[in-house]
């Protein structure tokens, strides 16, 4: 499943203010997760793909570091993030 350009947009309306607003931290944290869980699934199937897992790893310290940021700038909007997203348990 790749990204496509409407999918995104609506990613964007959805966890940033509109869908022109690609660089706010939620709704780039949001675009993070979608990658992460599409990745995921393809390393069920594709156990010894190591490229992709590499990459599925790159991506989840992206997202790290980015939810470590809104957690210092603004603790409630990480907590909506995190919420809306269900990241955590």
């Amino acid at each position: 499943m790749k990204l496509t350009t409407e999918t995104k947009k609506e990613l964007f309306k959805i966890h940033g203010k509109d869908e022109a607003n690609t660089g706010q931290a939620e709704s780039q944290v949001a675009l993070f997760s979608t990658r992460i869980n599409h990745l995921t699934e393809h390393l069920k199937i594709n156990k010894k793909d190591f490229s992709t897992q590499r990459a599925l790893l790159k991506l989840v310290g992206k997202r790290r570091k980015m939810l470590d940021y809104l957690k210092d700038i603004d603790i409630e909007r990480y907590r909506a993030i995190i919420g809306a997203l269900n990241i955590r348990k």
